[in-house]
């Protein structure tokens, strides 16, 4: 008896949560396709996009164009199933003269387990998606640029308050903006929605959830966010491990300045005490000591 083979059947559904472009993006990334040859398979109309697939393919194609945000379905393909004895001969394959001849609906090019890779990255945008070490040296750059724009700040309100005021505004606004925007992005690379960065302002879980951000793993595959990342520059890897550098500043900073402020209020204690403590003058008390030969009222000479 023959093995049973499957096909797999698109009708323009998505997964729940998936929206339109994101799918077609996806699907073109993973087919490594064209957008616009991606619509034709958006008409209702059920499609074949792979065939003559045993158990173990089907289910890996299966699992790809799920993690794309499609919603596909297999079934027997009993065109393939056929058994030696009827199978006939061949017909000759005709290699299509013009490339646009080709269906759009042909097997995808490259290996379904390697990962879609996103050619793009957008900074001001909630759309996409960061990995950690990109997050993280975006967050470097984006701390830099807040410490120039303070000191800027400062230096126009020395001049006047009233503009200093207001770039102060316009600036604060700017940069929680900008991070808003990374924060939805890492959180869009981690499967989860934007939304959720809305949990830094709850008390006692905004203490803790950035570092959840930092350290939870984004998705390896396509995700209902899009594809992955591309792989980190060494400029991204050199800016991620500044942090450690910064975080070590900061701690040698805090522990000096805790000590200089403990040496500051114990030379405090020490001058209060020595300012409480009796006056006592050498001088004083030998000019009050009795001439030799006189007597204190009272005493009687020998």
């Amino acid at each position: 008896m023959p093995d049973t083979h499957f096909k797999l059947v698109f009708e323009g559904q998505l997964r729940e949560g998936v929206s339109l472009e994101t799918a077609k993006l996806n699907l073109a990334q993973l087919f490594k396709s064209d957008v616009s040859a991606i619509d034709r398979l958006f008409n209702g109309q059920p499609v074949a996009l792979k065939r003559g697939l045993i158990q173990s393919e089907a289910d890996r194609y299966l699992k790809a164009l799920h993690e794309a945000g499609i919603d596909a379905r297999l079934e027997p393909d009993p065109a393939i199933s056929l058994s030696l004895e009827e199978v006939g001969e061949p017909a000759p394959y005709r290699t299509p003269a013009d490339p646009l001849e080709a269906s759009p609906y042909a097997p995808p090019k490259a290996v379904v387990d390697r990962p879609a890779v996103s050619r793009e990255l957008k900074v001001f945008s909630i759309h996409g998606r960061i990995g950690r070490l990109r997050y993280l040296a975006w967050s470097l750059v984006l701390v830099g640029a807040g410490l120039l724009v303070a000191l800027l700040c400062a230096a126009v309100m020395s001049v006047s308050l009233v503009a200093g005021g207001l770039l102060s505004t316009v600036a604060v606004i700017a940069l929680a903006v900008v991070s808003v925007q990374m924060g939805v992005q890492r959180l869009h690379d981690i499967g989860w929605s934007g939304w959720f960065l809305l949990l830094n302002l709850v008390p006692f879980l905004g203490s803790f959830f950035p570092f959840v951000m930092v350290l939870m793993p984004g998705n390896a595959g396509v995700n209902a966010y899009g594809a992955p990342p591309p792989p980190n520059t060494q400029a991204v890897k050199v800016l991620s491990g500044l942090w450690l550098v910064v975080i070590i500043l900061f701690i040698l900073l805090t522990v000096f300045s805790g000590i200089a402020a403990m040496t500051r209020e114990l030379q405090s204690t020490v001058e209060l005490y020595e300012q409480s403590l009796p006056y006592d003058d050498n001088s004083q008390s030998d000019n009050a000591r009795p001439a030799p030969g006189t007597f204190f009222k009272g005493e009687r000479s020998l």
